[in-house]
C-alpha cells in the first residue's frame, strides 16, 4: 500500500465473530466493513468458506465478499480449509484466500479432520483451480503456519517443523506463508528467530506477515519482536472480540486500535485514521451489545497533543 510502513490486516469479521456465539446480522457485517475501510484498513479477512451447519456464524461469507469487493482499494481476504471452500470462494472473486495448516499435525486432524499430506494435496488442487482463472481473477494464496509456537494438544512444536511445513506449502502451490500464534504460546525470541529462519530458507518475500493472539499478555510485545524481524503486515482484530477458550477472560486476537496508536506512536504510517476508525469501532459494538470489546486506547483516548501522520 503506497505510503504506508506497515500494513494492518482486519481479522476481526472472521477470527473474532466465528468465536462469539451471537450471529451479527448480514447488513451489519456489512456496515462494520465499510466502516473499517472508510477508516483506512486496508485488508479485511471478511469470513471463512465453511459449511453453515460448522459455523453458523460466517454462513453469508459469499455475500460479505461481494459487498466488500464493492469498496474501492479494498484487499478482501478469506479463509479455506479445503479445495471445495476454495472452489466456493473462487466463485465470487476474493484478492486472497487463506489455508490454515497447523503445524501441529493432531490439531491439523481435530481442526480440519486431515493430516499433513492430506491438507497439502488439498493446497495442490487450490493451486491448480486458482491456475485455472485468468491472471486478472487470481487471487494471492497464503499458507499458514498455525500452531507455530505450541499446541493445546501437543506442548512444544520444534522450529525444524515449521520450517519444513513452510517449504512444503510453497513447493504445494501456496505464494507465501504466514506465522500463526493461533494458542497464544509465542514469546518476542521465538517469533524474531522464526522470521528469521524463513527469511533465510525461502527469501524475505515469503513471509510478510503474523497473526498474533494476546492470550497471555504478549502480544504487542511479539508485534515489536516481528517489526524488527522485518515483518510489514500484522494481523488484528476490532476490540479483540473473540476472546480465547483456553484463557478466560482474556482478549485473543490483538486489538486492532492499540496496534495502530503503537506503530503511529513509533512513527510508522499505518494509513488508518483514529477518529473513523473509533467509529467503526461503535457500529460493532452496536451490533454485539452483549460482547465484551477490548482494548486500552479507546478507553484511554489518544493523548494530548498526540499527532501521527493519518491525522495531518
Amino acid at each position: 500500500m503506497p505510503g504506508v510502513d506497515i500494513e494492518i490486516s482486519e481479522v476481526g469479521p472472521r477470527d473474532g465473530l466465528q468465536s462469539i456465539s451471537p450471529i451479527m446480522p448480514t447488513a451489519a457485517k456489512m456496515a462494520w466493513i465499510s466502516a473499517l475501510a472508510a477508516a483506512g484498513i486496508p485488508e479485511i479477512e471478511v469470513g471463512s468458506f465453511v459449511p453453515a451447519s460448522v459455523l453458523p456464524q460466517l454462513a453469508d461469507t459469499a455475500e460479505l465478499v461481494s459487498h466488500a469487493k464493492s469498496i474501492s482499494g479494498l484487499s478482501v481476504a478469506v479463509l479455506v480449509p479445503n479445495l471445495r471452500g476454495a472452489e466456493n470462494a473462487l466463485a465470487v472473486r476474493p484478492n486472497k484466500m487463506t489455508v490454515p495448516l497447523s503445524v501441529s499435525e493432531s490439531h491439523c486432524l481435530k481442526n480440519l479432520k486431515r493430516t499433513h499430506e492430506q491438507l497439502l494435496a488439498e493446497v495442490r488442487g487450490i493451486r491448480a483451480a486458482i491456475n485455472g482463472l485468468p491472471n486478472k481473477d487470481r487471487p494471492k494464496l497464503e499458507g499458514s503456519l498455525s500452531t507455530a509456537f505450541g499446541c493445546t494438544l501437543e506442548g512444544a512444536v520444534p522450529q525444524s517443523k515449521v520450517m519444513e511445513m513452510a517449504e512444503k506449502l510453497l513447493a504445494a502451490g501456496c505464494d507465501e506463508v504466514g506465522l500463526s500464534d493461533t494458542t497464544g504460546f509465542a514469546s518476542p525470541t521465538q517469533v524474531g528467530q522464526y522470521t528469521r529462519e524463513i527469511h533465510r530458507l525461502l527469501g524475505k518475500d515469503k513471509l510478510t506477515g503474523i497473526h498474533l493472539h494476546n492470550t497471555r499478555g504478549q502480544g504487542l510485545a511479539n508485534v515489536m519482536a516481528a517489526l524488527d524481524a522485518g515483518l510489514t503486515t500484522i494481523d488484528s482484530s476490532m476490540g479483540g472480540i473473540g476472546g480465547c477458550p483456553f484463557a478466560p477472560g482474556a482478549s485473543g486476537n490483538i486489538v486492532t486500535e492499540d496496534l495502530v496508536f503503537l506503530l503511529e506512536s513509533m512513527g510508522l504510517s499505518t494509513g488508518v485514521n483514529f477518529e473513523a476508525m473509533f467509529t467503526a469501532r461503535q457500529v460493532l459494538a452496536e451490533a454485539l451489545p452483549n460482547v465484551e470489546l477490548y482494548g486500552f486506547t479507546p478507553e484511554a483516548g489518544l493523548p494530548k497533543g498526540f499527532s501521527a501522520a493519518t491525522l495531518q
